[in-house]
């Protein structure tokens, strides 16, 4: 019992740790610009400054960059589910040549920090003439390494015997994928699509580097006008009230996909 008690006060502990920042970031939306300087600082703000959220959307063009947020972390859920899903099926099921030297130098590309292909791909886009446009923000994320291997190792956790059984009934391989692997992988795609969905939906460094106009921005991206280095003084309160605004249907999406997600990961793909 004393244990129990013990690691029940150390996991209250654990979140109280990681969602003071939330806590902090929403109070602060609420203060006034000088409360949110102010030393030592100010934890409840003396007036709630609840105007700090429509300021937001006179100040920048929000609904553009929810808008175009939406679009992109759409795009690359869906592409990102369908590729990465097809080609995980293919290294997990359907024996070729070479089949496992050319996973595992597959897999070499998540040894590469992201950053070294932002060059490469920013000259693929500017020659492709899709600079400042959503497209592309969407087609570099259409596929990954990452959810391959997530897949890949879902598909091997699924029993032969199924595929075996729709061969005789005459099923192909693209048929035994799209109706029993799929079905039976829907823990490991939502985990997938998670992770894809929080991936692009913080992504800030690529939409500063291929788009240059607000309109084409997404939320991350957006929110850094409101910063220091780009205006005269940083409005913490109208920047922390944008960040509340940005960060709400990422959460939603988590809570009400958890279960699905943390199956997923672990693994559990035998039904």
């Amino acid at each position: 019992m004393g244990k129990k008690l013990l690691i029940h006060l150390l996991l209250i502990a654990g979140a109280l740790v990681m969602i003071a920042p939330f806590v902090w970031m929403v109070l602060t939306s609420l203060k006034s610009l000088g409360e949110s300087t102010q030393v030592p600082p100010v934890i409840l703000p003396t007036k709630y400054q609840w105007e700090n959220y429509t300021h937001i959307f006179e100040m920048l063009p929000f609904l553009d960059f929810y808008w175009n947020t939406v679009i992109t972390t759409v795009a690359k859920v869906i592409g990102q589910v369908f590729l990465c899903s097809l080609a995980a099926y293919a290294f997990a099921r359907i024996e070729f040549p070479g089949r496992n030297a050319l996973f595992i130098l597959f897999l070499t590309v998540l040894m590469v920090p992201g950053q070294v292909f932002l060059l490469p791909q920013f000259m693929i886009m500017k020659e492709l003439g899709w600079l400042n446009t959503l497209t592309a923000l969407i087609v570099p994320g259409l596929f990954s390494a990452f959810g391959t291997f997530l897949l890949r190792q879902f598909f091997m956790s699924l029993p032969k015997e199924l595929e075996e059984a729709a061969k005789l009934d005459g099923c192909n391989h693209f048929q035994i994928y799209w109706r029993i692997m799929l079905p039976l992988s829907k823990p490991g795609l939502i985990a997938l699509a998670i992770f894809v969905a929080l991936w692009s939906w913080n992504d800030l460094m690529w939409p500063l580097i291929v788009n240059s106009t607000p309109d084409k921005m997404p939320l991350s991206a957006g929110l850094a006008y409101l910063t220091g280095e780009h205006t005269n003084l940083t409005n913490y309160p109208i920047l922390m009230a944008g960040s509340v605004l940005a960060i709400w249907p990422m959460i939603i999406v988590f809570i009400f996909l958890q279960k699905h997600f943390v199956e997923g990961i672990t693994l559990t793909g035998s039904k």
